[in-house]
């Protein structure tokens, strides 16, 4: 039986020329499979302007796990900027979703997915969203889909008779955690001169990361109109 995934955006660019990058994922442990392009650059290695709050080791894990599945995308972000139009085709099992943004946007939605299946072990908890991957999500999208993600696990915690979270005080610091990988990922891109659409790529996504521990002391009030 087939245990991959596949989800594909085309960038569609105003000259007609097209860059496809597709991300094959692992069905069973939800990791993308990185390509097999010979020896990752250096930027990639595991020291390299390493997160601090990153458990691997290079003894064991010479490379960034993140990192390495990013040698595609910024490929295709060479001479891209962030303000440029494009037409993108996601591709997901299920459905095709077809939007006209700016490169920014468009990386920053392919990124997320990246990131997410990159098996970084802070990206972990992110994974069963990539399963349900939601291209271009809002920001109250995302908040819906975040808690909710979250809630679900407390409640497989629950049927295995494990404590639970239900003042959502483990997903404040899963995001915190999140924001040292986002911070830490820019500088590696910034040193090595990635163009600005693929950093404010992470930038865009860094900006929920922030703001999410806040919308959590505010009672979720972006959704609370959802039930109340």
């Amino acid at each position: 039986m087939d245990q991959g995934l596949a989800i594909s955006y085309r960038f569609i660019f105003p000259n007609n020329r097209e860059d496809l990058i597709v991300v094959k994922i692992d069905k069973q442990t939800m990791e993308s499979l990185p390509e097999d392009s010979g020896t990752p650059p250096a930027w990639c290695r595991l020291d390299f302007h390493q997160c601090p709050n990153c458990p691997l080791q290079t003894a064991n894990q010479p490379n960034c796990p993140l990192a390495t599945r990013l040698v595609r995308l910024m490929a295709a972000c060479q001479n891209v900027l962030s303000h440029d139009e494009v037409k993108m085709e996601v591709t997901t099992p299920e459905r095709m979703v077809t939007k006209n943004t700016t490169a920014q946007r468009a990386v920053s939605s392919l990124m997320g997915l990246v990131m997410a299946t990159s098996s970084c072990p802070h990206m972990a908890f992110l994974q069963p969203m990539a399963r349900y991957h939601l291209p271009f999500a809002t920001q109250e999208e995302t908040i819906f889909r975040v808690v909710s993600t979250y809630l679900l696990e407390q409640y497989f915690r629950h049927k295995q008779a494990l404590s639970v979270d239900l003042e959502l005080e483990g997903l404040k610091n899963i995001y915190d955690r999140i924001q040292i990988v986002n911070k830490a990922m820019s500088a590696r891109l910034r040193t090595v001169g990635a163009q600005d659409s693929a950093v404010n790529a992470v930038v865009q996504l860094d900006i929920f990361a922030k703001m999410l521990p806040y919308s959590i002391e505010d009672s979720l009030e972006e959704i609370r109109y959802l039930f109340l």
